[in-house]
């Protein structure tokens, strides 16, 4: 079997300096855990340290600009920062150059910059396609924002990520949904679902105090993010983050809206388990259903906790689900007559 080449990221966090609005969930600390930004010095430093210490398994280590708002910062402070990555650009281990910005912050004049200083991804935090929720959270830019800096995206030839939060100040589900389905047609290479978290210090902290707003919890949005994620990936469209990171104290400065450090297991778990019900009740069959799966997906089929083992058990008793040698398709479902038991609550290894 063929080795599957990894590609590492080199992460530069650029706080929101840039930024000329203050978001209602915004709190650059809980991210990135520091206000200042990087020097060129300290960006050459990190490039030169993380190639020289990169893993055989990796093949290439791309450099990523995040914070939100790279093209915004004062241009000759961005073109430092590009400057100070480019004696890696003929290093076979070097992957190219990532950058997250505003939908407003991107023009002809700043694509051009991009392509000359060796960028090849452009992420763009489209947050919601709601004109009012955009309004409503601080965000100071449209839909049709998003629809302009996406397409000037793709024409130039870059990759084209996007950024979306769920459960934000005003939205619904149905409206993130939405804002999913307009994404994907705006056919970006990758997508990044955020739940929305409350933090310390934010417009958002205020306004749940205050009893104005209430984030969703983590069952609606695991309900949500997994019909998205689905979503994407049917369209081809790779969800490369779902979730906040649980870096400097992520987990702990949090008031309430959806952490979870797995929530992207959770959601694929759901997808998994919303699949086989629907083949198990389409098949309709008599005696006790065996579940096989191939050994990589074992722990997503029982779901975390093995919480899809139950769900399935309540309906099926006696259910199991097990790893199978040679399963080429993701599961393979047989029924018996008789009980079986074993010894891990019907999760079967081996």
């Amino acid at each position: 079997m063929t080795e599957k080449v990894l590609h590492a990221n080199i992460p530069v966090f650029v706080p929101h300096k840039g930024c000329p609005h203050r978001c209602s969930f915004c709190d650059q600390r809980a991210i990135s855990g520091t206000q200042r930004a990087p020097s060129p010095g300290e960006v050459t430093a990190l490039c030169r340290e993380a190639l020289a210490g990169l893993p055989p398994r990796f093949g290439t280590a791309e450099i990523a600009f995040f914070g939100g708002s790279f093209t915004a910062i004062p241009r000759e402070e961005m073109i430092a920062l590009l400057e100070a990555a480019q004696p890696f650009r003929g290093d076979p281990r070097f992957g190219g150059i990532r950058i997250s910005t505003r939908p407003d912050a991107i023009d002809g004049e700043i694509l051009q910059i991009l392509e000359n200083y060796g960028v090849q991804a452009i992420e763009l935090g489209a947050q919601s396609l709601y004109n009012r929720v955009l309004e409503a959270n601080g965000r100071g830019h449209t839909g049709e924002d998003v629809r302009r800096a996406a397409g000037l995206v793709r024409e130039k030839g870059f990759s084209l990520g996007l950024q979306m939060m769920t459960g934000l100040y005003q939205s619904s589900p149905e409206m993130d949904w939405n804002t999913g389905l307009g994404l994907a047609a705006l056919e970006p290479d990758t997508v990044r679902i955020y739940p929305t978290v409350v933090f310390p210090w934010t417009e958002l902290a205020r306004r749940m105090e205050s009893g104005e707003y209430q984030p969703p919890g983590l069952d609606e949005t695991v309900e949500l993010c997994a019909r998205l994620l689905g979503m994407f990936e049917e369209r081809g469209i790779r969800v490369i983050r779902l979730g906040l990171h649980n870096e400097n104290g992520t987990a702990q400065r949090a008031l309430g809206g959806c952490f979870h450090p797995a929530l992207g297991e959770l959601c694929r778990g759901r997808l998994f388990l919303e699949r086989l019900l629907r083949r198990l009740e389409a098949e309709g069959k008599e005696g006790t259903p065996e579940v096989l799966v191939p050994p990589r997906l074992l722990s997503q089929a029982a779901g975390q906790g093995k919480r899809n083992l139950a769900e399935l058990r309540r309906r099926w008793p006696g259910l199991t689900i097990r790893a199978g040698a040679g399963i080429e398709e993701d599961f393979l479902i047989l029924y018996r007559n008789e009980e079986r038991k074993d010894d891990q609550g019907g999760v079967v290894c081996g």
